[in-house]
């Protein structure tokens, strides 16, 4: 796979696995950092105060990962571990699984956790549907006033997604994202133009 072609979740994916008693609430979403997945965590903890445990794995970039997992109190490497390996399975990145568990009063052993919880994500995941994307870089292009229709038209021929329109001390500008291809269009649309200026971040 091209390193700018990467797969990722484009829907939530649930899924509910029972074992003597304990039930184990699986959700796999999309994720792009830390803070979203820790709001996302502390929400499902409130939302199930009764759970014994919250368990979860992530993976976050293209190719510079942010990985993490937990056991949430679970035995060492029984919880957390497993949810991750289906992330890799999957072969999937920006996204997060959480595996809710209920206890049920009996006790699964940790082959019998770690059957659970990778079982619990590898439902999930095959609940959701899985896109390939592709790497966009954010770039912003500065024009004059008289120039604002042209470097509208030439953005808008060249597929890119617009983030902001805006003003700054340097005078107006448009933030946009896009591919490798759609930047090079937009380069050689701009010519020698002298009063429209890219800038790539």
């Amino acid at each position: 796979m091209s390193s700018e072609i990467y797969n990722t979740v484009d829907s939530q994916g649930e899924s509910l696995y029972k074992e003597k008693g304990s039930k184990f609430l699986g959700l796999v979403q999309s994720c792009h950092n830390e803070n979203e997945a820790k709001k996302i965590i502390q929400a499902l903890r409130e939302e199930h105060p009764n759970a014994v445990h919250v368990c979860f794995a992530w993976r976050f970039g293209i190719e510079n990962y942010s990985d993490r997992y937990s056991d949430d109190g679970e035995p060492n490497n029984s919880a957390g571990k497993p949810i991750f390996g289906q992330i890799i399975n999957a072969e999937i990145t920006n996204v997060l699984i959480t595996v809710v568990r209920y206890y049920g009063g009996t006790k699964l052993g940790v082959g019998g956790l770690i059957s659970a919880y990778k079982t619990t994500a590898a439902e999930a995941i095959e609940n959701t549907i899985i896109v390939q994307k592709e790497l966009t870089y954010e770039c912003i292009i500065r024009y004059d006033y008289s120039e604002t229709g042209k470097a509208n038209i030439i953005l808008s021929k060249n597929n890119v997604d617009i983030i902001e329109n805006g003003f700054d001390s340097l005078g107006p500008f448009i933030k946009f994202a896009a591919n490798k291809i759609a930047i090079s269009k937009v380069k050689i649309a701009l010519g020698e133009t002298k009063s429209i200026k890219l800038e790539e971040e």
